[in-house]
């Protein structure tokens, strides 16, 4: 069993690593996996890992209700090599309903009933982002550690290059934890950052 430092060190303030995904989709299933993967690390008891799969309104709500910030583990496509690994901070003018106008968080819950928390991945962290904005609770530190997919198809097996990435993943949400725990306030680094699985960081 791995121990982290700091494991022992108490805080009001509560982090969430929510590994999130589909399963039955290949890749999409990354951050279930690396969910699965930090249930043998020793953390400090102010973080809790919890596998949500698609249950992504009901990750909305413990977040709004019973955490200060989040790490969300999921499969992320942008553009590069399969298998890389990011650190991404959304950016509020991202979400719909984090602005001044209320109505458009109405708008975005309305979209989130009728389109991404009810399609095949069910839980896409800006669907669940959007959630919080409804709930009051766009107030949140979230950061995104998300895994370049090599392909999202019916089956429960990862490709190679993503199934190669778990233990980099593992490492770098660690790396946030370990930041987070250096703080008095037991905040994120937020500065986005890109990781390949083998490369020195």
């Amino acid at each position: 069993m791995t121990t982290l430092p700091g494991a022992d060190r108490a805080s009001q303030r509560q982090l969430l690593v929510a590994g999130v995904g589909n399963i039955f989709l290949g890749d999409d299933g990354f951050g279930v996996h690396v969910a699965k993967r930090l249930a043998s690390v020793d953390l400090p008891e102010w973080v809790h890992v919890a596998d949500y799969g698609i249950r992504g309104m009901h990750l909305a709500y413990d977040l709004a209700d019973r955490y200060d910030s989040a790490i969300l583990v999921d499969a992320m496509p942008r553009g590069g090599a399969p298998g890389t690994v990011y650190v991404v901070e959304p950016e509020p003018a991202d979400i719909p309903g984090s602005g001044t106008d209320p109505g458009r968080a109405t708008e975005a819950a309305a979209t989130m009933v009728s389109g991404p928390m009810l399609d095949a991945h069910g839980m896409q962290p800006d669907a669940v982002l959007h959630m919080l904005a409804t709930l009051g609770a766009g107030e949140r530190e979230v950061l995104v550690v998300g895994c370049e997919p090599a392909r999202v198809s019916y089956g429960m097996e990862l490709s190679a290059p993503v199934a190669a990435a778990i233990d980099d993943a593992v490492r770098v949400v660690l790396d946030l934890i370990s930041g987070a725990a250096a703080s008095d306030q037991h905040a994120l680094v937020t500065k986005e950052r890109t990781h390949v699985p083998g490369h020195p960081r």
